[in-house]
């Protein structure tokens, strides 16, 4: 059965063999992440680093869709409240005002975290269905592997915003640049096939095959030497970063905040007047 971290029902936590499902639970928000996710699932993920007998670690989305993206909008939506910071040292937010706020939060719940959890040392599938947006590609991004059903589909429509993309700024490694450039400048949504046909998405399945596939894979991974694993994908992490992507982010997360920061300088706030359901409308 799954269980949720003590305190945080945006996440349950369930174990088959040594296989650790993390799943994102807000179905009805589409698992929108707030900051009470966010740090559900850092408790969830180093509940499973931390256990031996988990060697391989596999996140999902509950309901119709992985994650459309960062909670702009629902009832949940905490970006004023304060949380210990893990990812990062900083200053917190809270009480701050202008880029000084934005920039302290989004160092530490978006960037930070993401990076934190891309330098997890056990394998991690993400399992993809449905939508995955903006903050979605995010989490997904920072697994090492994503398992993806036939019927899911990938954007980052920020540029709407005037903002150059999401925090985690991977676009150009994930898929060749003329592509990021394609899937920024349109916003458009890439399906399943073409985020495979980029190299995006390592297998693409019928969803009714998706969980099936994904285990299947975990288990040949969990036989493999978990020393060895740590440091093969230390090895390949060093290799993108090598190819400037560490340093790539941190030169685009800068211009990320240029773009709030102009956005609520001419107009009525950080997001170009954009709400979710006004996102989604366009």
């Amino acid at each position: 059965m799954a269980d949720a971290i003590p305190g945080s029902d945006p996440i349950t936590y369930e174990q088959r063999d040594s296989v650790a499902l993390i799943t994102l639970n807000r179905p009805e928000y589409r698992n929108a992440q707030n900051s009470a996710m966010t740090y559900a699932l850092d408790d969830a993920f180093s509940r499973a680093v931390n256990d031996d007998s988990v060697r391989v670690i596999v996140l999902r989305g509950a309901g119709q869709h992985f994650c459309a993206g960062h909670d702009i909008g629902t009832p949940g939506r905490d970006a004023h409240q304060s949380f210990d910071r893990r990812a990062i040292i900083h200053w917190d937010h809270v009480d701050r005002e202008g880029v000084d706020a934005r920039y302290a939060r989004e160092s530490e719940v978006y960037l930070g975290m993401c990076r934190r959890w891309r330098e997890i040392p056990k394998p991690v599938i993400a399992m993809v269905h449905g939508a995955c947006i903006a903050g979605g590609l995010m989490l997904a991004w920072s697994c090492d592997f994503i398992v993806a059903s036939d019927d899911a589909f990938f954007s980052d429509p920020v540029v709407r915003m005037g903002i150059p993309g999401v925090e985690y700024f991977a676009h150009p490694w994930m898929m060749n640049p003329r592509a990021a450039k394609e899937f920024l400048f349109t916003g458009d949504r890439f399906s399943a096939a073409r985020a495979h046909e980029l190299g995006m998405v390592n297998h693409v399945v019928p969803r009714e095959q998706l969980e099936g596939t994904v285990l299947a894979i975990a288990e040949r991974m969990a036989q493999m030497p978990a020393f060895g694993l740590a440091l093969t994908k230390k090895a390949v992490n060093q290799a993108e970063d090598l190819q400037g992507m560490r340093v790539g982010m941190d030169s685009v997360f800068g211009l990320h905040h240029m773009a709030h920061a102009h956005n609520a300088e001419v107009g009525a706030d950080a997001l170009g007047g954009f709400d979710a359901r006004a996102m989604k409308a366009r």
